[in-house]
């Protein structure tokens, strides 16, 4: 009889942990890309008016969403030998990076209409793939351990190896399409270094990491259709909190991620300068990561996510005080960075135990669905996001060809870059405001495990 592993209460290995964060550093590579360069790709290298370069990449996370939940049932009724997640992460990998490197290789001289039909296609080809991965990815998460304190340092596990990959798009991205030639073929090239690596470190993830939770109760061996684990969805309140959440934080992040290049460039005069300010925001990120583990043991995930995101604010006031002055620039992005840190150590990590209290409140346990809704949340927030700062440059006259900055311009991105991450943050109190799980998480663990040890009897 094989021994019945204790996922409740299971310590992950270092190595375990190690190959489970690498495979957001291959993430990164597309999405922290789509963050910082992939408007300023479309606007100032390809010539895609701002304005509709918003609107398609509305239109493309609206299907990216509904996509997010077709893939999170498939996993709910994935049964394979490697589990219900890792399968996905290994067939789709390639797919993945081969898309990734469409998004650049735009074709020249097809016309207006045709630039625009390409970059629609190729973005929601990529949409498909970067879906198929990452929603198993993440909620793999869930499939490792039901410990919360082990799915805590997993989480940070990933939002480190995250922010590494932010760090290499940031600052490296640039100078990688100078070295290929400094013309679009630089950035086909960058990115085709980009995806070999995302696919050998998505293949390091499936190899090292197991599956362990899953079949612990009967609910959990059930199929249960997707239209009744939508409806027990909306009955969790606490999922609620932290799609709107996830909603809120990625719009203000995307907004400001976005926006970084623009402010480099046309406030500064160096599109260039990104690269020490997006290294000073997460540098930040990732010193704060060591130190925000012990945090949340303390004070809980709601507490340090309303204090990072106090923080962030600060950082956002200071950068207002002296927004022409390099150095005050740099203090705020630090201040940003180090409130982003809190997030990173609780955005995942809040999923999970939303899992648990819908198992806890409805009797059904679906990790794949729950986590795809709440990665629709992320994907929305992004959607919007890139949206918003499509239609304010249109709105404001941004024209990238202009050799003159225009007043309106410079309004344009300190509203991306500045005001409207400060109201997002702002919003993120208000919500944890109303988030109480992490006191009643305890109780409600032993009362589970105890309902599917009577049910497994």
């Amino acid at each position: 009889m094989e021994k019945q592993i204790d996922t409740a209460n299971y310590k992950v290995a270092f190595r375990e942990k190690v190959a489970f964060g690498v495979g957001d550093l291959a993430v990164n590579f597309v999405w922290a890309s789509i963050g910082m360069f992939i408007v300023y790709f479309y606007t100032d290298i390809i010539g895609i008016s701002a304005g509709i370069v918003g609107t398609l990449m509305l239109i493309s996370r609206i299907w990216d969403g509904i996509s997010d939940i077709i893939m999170g049932n498939l996993i709910d009724k994935t049964n394979t030998k490697y589990g219900k997640a890792r399968p996905w992460i290994l067939w789709l990998s390639v797919p993945f990076g081969l898309s990734t490197i469409l998004l650049f290789a735009v074709p020249p001289n097809i016309g207006n209409v045709g630039t625009i039909l390409y970059v629609f296609v190729t973005y929601n080809i990529m949409v498909i793939a970067f879906t198929g991965v990452v929603i198993p990815y993440g909620t793999l998460n869930t499939l490792i351990t039901r410990d919360i304190n082990e799915r805590s340092k997993l989480n940070l596990y990933r939002m480190f190896f995250a922010n590494i990959g932010g760090l290499i798009v940031g600052y490296y991205t640039l100078p990688l399409v100078e070295v290929f030639g400094g013309t679009q073929s630089g950035w086909v090239a960058t990115y085709a270094v980009y995806s070999v690596v995302g696919v050998c470190l998505f293949w390091a993830t499936f190899k090292y990491t197991k599956e362990r939770v899953g079949a612990v109760s009967k609910s959990t061996k059930e199929k249960v259709p997707l239209s009744i684990s939508l409806r027990m969805l909306v009955k969790n309140k606490y999922w609620i909190i932290v799609c709107l959440f996830c909603i809120v934080n990625t719009i203000g992040g995307t907004s400001m991620m976005t926006s970084m290049v623009y402010f480099a460039k046309y406030i500064f005069g160096d599109p260039n300068l990104i690269g020490y300010l997006s290294m000073s925001y997460i540098i930040f990120t990732i010193i704060g990561i060591f130190f925000v583990g012990k945090l949340v043991e303390k004070v809980g995930k709601r507490n340090v996510a309303i204090i990072g995101s106090i923080i962030y604010s600060i950082g956002a006031i200071i950068i207002l005080m002296g927004e022409t002055e390099f150095i005050f620039v740099v203090l705020g992005t630090i201040f940003r960075g180090i409130g982003n840190s809190t997030m990173c150590a609780v955005f995942w990590a809040f999923l999970p135990d939303t899992i648990e209290y819908g198992e806890y409140k409805t009797g059904v346990r679906n990790e794949g669905i729950t986590y795809s809704a709440g990665s629709f949340g992320q994907k929305f927030g992004s959607g919007v996001a890139a949206a918003l700062v499509g239609w304010i440059l249109s709105y404001f006259n941004y024209d990238a060809m202009s050799v003159a900055v225009s007043n309106d311009t410079i309004l344009a991105i300190e509203i991306l870059f500045l005001y409207l991450p400060l109201v997002t943050y702002i919003l993120q109190i208000i919500l944890m405001y109303f988030y109480k799980l992490d006191k009643f998480y305890p109780q409600m663990m032993r009362e589970l495990i105890k309902r599917n040890e009577a049910i497994s009897k």
